[in-house]
Formats: C-alpha cells, sequence, structure tokens
C-alpha cells in the first residue's frame, strides 16, 4: 500500500498580467501573508508575465477555504494596481499635476 500523502488535495492557480513586473509586485504583496493552518500549504512562481500559486491541503475543504481567502487578497491587489497605476498618472490631464506632493510627472 502506498503511504498517505500529507496534502492529497491540490490546485494550481495561473494569474496573467500585462508585465513581469505587475505579476512580481502581487507575488511579493501576496506572500508576506502565510497561511493560516498548517493544513495547507501555498507557494508562489512567476512564469513570464503569469503568478503561478501552487495550493495543497490535507482536505477539500481546508482547500477551498484557503484558496476563498486567497482570492480576497487578490482582488484587493489588483484593485490596488487599478487604482495606483503609474502610468496613468504620466498621462495628459485636464488638471494640472504641478506641485503634488510625491508625484514625479516624468513618464515611467
Amino acid at each position: 500500500m502506498a503511504p498517505k500523502q500529507p496534502f492529497p488535495c491540490s490546485l494550481i492557480l495561473r494569474i496573467p498580467y500585462p508585465s513581469a513586473h505587475l505579476a512580481n509586485t502581487a507575488i511579493r504583496a501576496l506572500q508576506v501573508d502565510k497561511e493560516l493552518s498548517a493544513l495547507v500549504s501555498r507557494t508562489f512562481a512567476l512564469e513570464g508575465t503569469t503568478m503561478v500559486v501552487n495550493y495543497a491541503a490535507t482536505t477539500n475543504r481546508m482547500l477551498r477555504v484557503a484558496v476563498n481567502g486567497f482570492m480576497e487578497s487578490l482582488r484587493l491587489v489588483v484593485h490596488c494596481m487599478e487604482d495606483l497605476d503609474l502610468d496613468v498618472v504620466a498621462q495628459d490631464t485636464k488638471e494640472s499635476l504641478d506641485r503634488v506632493q510625491g508625484l514625479e510627472t516624468t513618464p515611467v
């Protein structure tokens, strides 16, 4: 009989981004939050412009709960990227961005 695997339930998420820089930024933002349960394992990898997240858990329920929490965090990261996109700030606008504290108006 084969030995029982400690994490028999697994899922691989592949999340594409417009650039490798954004994918790497998402990984760095998300990997600081460790999994709350020792019954779940998560690893990150970068493949070109794609963030790859490998999940493994002891049960399907634990996997579902962990991935649901991760998706909420991912949603927040993506919304922040959309709201804080430097390329949007560098575009011409109707309002003047002169004297905005902390803003460099040179294109990226």
